[in-house]
């Protein structure tokens, strides 16, 4: 189900910890969900217009920065040819938004660390239409940083992608976004972005939570522009997710760098219980239990270091809370699309109609012998005060 980039796991005691603690966090694994979600936003990435946006959501620790990971490695190969020939150019940019300090989103500093990401030289004196010098036969306009503002940096950004002309952008834990300050409005925070897309006909990703789930649907220009991709968890209530998740602890459990590699699988309703069938949260969790056990040099893990080092139950009930909810908004329901053809005119849908011409079963039916539900007499017969008995 998944490779891992070295071989020092085949002779777990001969490396040192630090390097099978290592191996096994560079370990990825090619399960399900993450395949289908890499598969629908490759195909996202290059057919929709240059200009669009697409919500990667899902809920936290399922694997969305492994997913990232992998989309820069697939278009680096598939346009490596260019780039042999074009060494300025960039496959993809890829940032991670930084949580604002002061409870608004900082777009200054994600435009300098998207600069960064770009190799752009001199950062901190970019391009400034207001300040020309002239350098021989060239004009040039440089900025200084310590004065520099949001605007100054987001032209920047613009003329280094005109110049790198990567495939897409990708920003991730971009839930971020949505921490806006008082008199703002959330859609604005996403018209810089879609005006970022629109100036240089690049895709843009975002990356991140259900907190996403604010940005959907601000606008109708936002809803032509943009797409959703849902990555979820594996769930309990399917049989098919339940296998993979089975399976994906059974391949964790092989690729632990231990002399003794311990029985994953019978504990696999407990490891589904405090990741809440999150595979990102469960290769934390065994990360977290693997140091603990180096430090003392242990042949093997144990359900008790599995326990210490587990997320509480008051944690986990959040995460599944977040994860129901979003998995609950992104459902379309019968009476919402029934709701929509009754403003457009159309009626009600096909489906809608069917149901209701369909006679319900009896809920009453009975067994045969069984009788009837009726009221009994109660008191002294009549004949009996009478004497006839």
């Amino acid at each position: 189900m998944g490779t891992l980039a070295t071989s020092c796991l085949h002779e777990p005691t001969i490396q040192p910890w630090s390097t099978r603690i290592q191996a096994f966090q560079s370990f990825t694994m090619a399960h399900p969900h993450l395949i289908t979600a890499r598969d629908q936003l490759m195909n996202a990435i290059h057919e929709v217009p240059p200009n669009s946006l697409i919500l990667v959501l899902g809920p936290t620790g399922v694997g969305k920065t492994t997913l990232r990971t992998k989309i820069e490695q697939l278009l680096a190969s598939e346009l490596l040819p260019t780039l042999l020939d074009d060494r300025g150019r960039f496959p993809v940019v890829s940032v991670e938004c930084i949580a604002p300090e002061s409870g608004c989103f900082n777009w200054r500093d994600h435009f300098r660390r998207l600069l960064i990401q770009m190799e752009e030289p001199l950062v901190d004196y970019k391009i400034n239409p207001q300040a020309p010098v002239r350098i021989g036969d060239r004009v040039t306009r440089f900025m200084p940083s310590a004065r520099a503002v949001g605007a100054e940096y987001h032209h920047a950004v613009e003329r280094a992608l005109a110049f790198r002309r990567p495939v897409a952008i990708l920003v991730d834990e971009a839930q971020h976004l949505a921490r806006v300050g008082s008199g703002r409005r959330l859609s604005d925070q996403l018209d810089v972005i879609k005006s970022l897309a629109n100036r240089t006909k690049t895709v843009h990703v975002l990356i991140g939570t259900y907190e996403l789930l604010a940005f959907r649907n601000l606008s109708a220009q936002l809803s032509r522009r943009s797409i959703d991709i849902h990555f979820p968890r594996y769930r309990a209530d399917s049989a098919s997710d339940l296998k993979a998740f089975r399976s994906i602890v059974k391949s964790f459990e092989q690729q632990l760098p231990l002399v003794r590699p311990p029985d994953l699988l019978n504990d696999w309703q407990y490891l589904y219980e405090r990741t809440i069938g999150c595979v990102g949260v469960l290769k934390d969790w065994l990360t977290r239990a693997l140091v603990s056990a180096s430090k003392r040099n242990a042949e093997s893990l144990s359900r008790k270091d599995l326990e210490s080092h587990a997320l509480s139950v008051a944690q986990c009930d959040k995460m599944l809370s977040e994860a129901i909810e979003g998995e609950s908004t992104l459902v379309e329901s019968p009476a919402e699309r029934d709701r929509l053809r009754a403003r457009l005119g159309l009626g009600r849908s096909e489906n809608a109609d069917q149901a209701e011409g369909v006679i319900a079963p009896r809920q009453n039916q009975r067994r045969p012998g069984q009788r009837t539900p009726v009221r009994d007499a109660v008191g002294v017969p009549h004949y009996a005060t009478a004497g006839i008995l």
